[in-house]
């Protein structure tokens, strides 16, 4: 989501340099190092844009993420194929990650090109599972889920016309893939590229560093000008994954030096990756704790959205409403697993939290 925080709150941000002026066309390529280059794809959100990357490989080219699976995009891809100076296959696909505007042709694009889909274990089996879902009922698991966080009859409906749609923009993963693990280094035409697996954002969001071009190529681990969502989910409705996300920035800014060159999916590449990566811990840090200070009078999550996003969600924005709970509750499963909150229901079975 966004970053929404309150102007009184807010951290002054860190100035990035952002080295290139012109952005990719669609269906167009700019070159960002040698033998590695960027390209932009549409998308129909609000996020109108997803940056895929392409890296020179021994005989063709690699891909880095894919877009969504539309017929905007699919054009987008035709183009760039008729526009290519050389006409080389592509050699591998690899997906930093299970979202649909990551892995959305993934499918499409192996087997026209009868090449093997690379993706972290985690990744490839939860957008497996997720995909699945489509034409089927809301789980009874997720209706409960929602109505614990004090959704009304009216969003719940809306949900439940709505489940199964995660497969909706995602072309057929193939039918099995090449794991790729934290900390694995991976050849790809003349350099060296090394997995860092962060987490948080989703389960095993892969990054890949190169040390010899002094590149990083980030997904949504870290970005430029928003930052990325971090969501409880129904199918674990007491993880942690504001935790894991903090400890995942700590990681990256162990890892990866400050002098790179960062590839992120979504705004511009840019410079400046130690003090973004600090300035998203210290602003997360301050939305916790101003979070906690709200949570001296007891509340729902439903209650907790102008204190951490700086505005209400209107129920009939069903997917923000989506987001903004999955969020919220990340902040709150954090702030509940420290002992710095409790938890009570109500006689209607909602979910009351409350400051220790």
């Amino acid at each position: 989501m966004t970053d929404t925080t309150p102007p009184r709150d807010r951290l002054e941000k860190p100035t990035l340099i952002y080295p290139f002026e012109k952005l990719p066309e669609v269906g167009q390529v700019v070159e960002v190092a040698p033998g590695v280059v960027w390209m932009r794809m549409p998308l129909p959100i609000m996020l109108n844009h997803i940056n895929v990357w392409g890296i020179e490989d021994d005989t063709g080219w690699a891909i880095v993420d894919t877009g969504m699976q539309t017929e905007a995009n699919l054009s987008a891809w035709r183009e760039i194929f008729a526009n290519a100076t050389e006409q080389r296959p592509l050699t591998r696909i690899f997906v930093t990650h299970m979202h649909p505007d990551h892995v959305g042709i993934a499918g499409w694009l192996t087997r026209k090109f009868k090449c093997r889909l690379w993706m972290t274990r985690l990744e490839y089996l939860n957008c497996r599972v997720l995909t699945a879902d489509s034409g089927r009922q809301a789980p009874e698991d997720a209706l409960a889920f929602y109505r614990r966080a004090g959704w009304s009859d009216g969003a719940i409906e809306n949900y439940q016309a709505r489940f199964g749609n995660f497969g909706k923009y995602i072309h057929a993963l193939p039918e099995s893939y090449r794991r790729i693990k934290d900390g694995e280094h991976i050849q790809i035409g003349q350099h060296t590229w090394r997995v860092i697996v962060g987490t948080g954002h989703s389960p095993e969001h892969a990054c890949l560093y190169c040390e010899d071009l002094k590149l990083l190529i980030s997904g949504d681990q870290v970005l430029p000008r928003i930052s990325s969502n971090v969501s409880v989910h129904p199918t674990e409705p007491d993880a942690n994954p504001m935790q894991e996300w903090l400890e995942s920035l700590a990681k990256l800014k162990r890892e990866v030096p400050d002098d790179v060159l960062v590839l992120p999916s979504h705004n511009e590449c840019f410079r400046g990756l130690h003090a973004r990566l600090d300035y998203l811990a210290l602003a997360q840090v301050r939305t916790l704790e101003r979070l906690r200070q709200s949570l001296k009078q007891p509340k729902r999550v439903v209650d907790v959205f102008t204190t951490l996003f700086g505005r209400s969600i209107d129920e009939s924005d069903a997917g923000l409403l989506n987001l903004a709970t999955g969020e919220s509750l990340a902040c709150i499963n954090y702030l509940l697993q420290r002992g710095a909150v409790t938890r009570t229901f109500n006689d209607a079975g909602v979910a009351i939290y409350q400051a220790v």
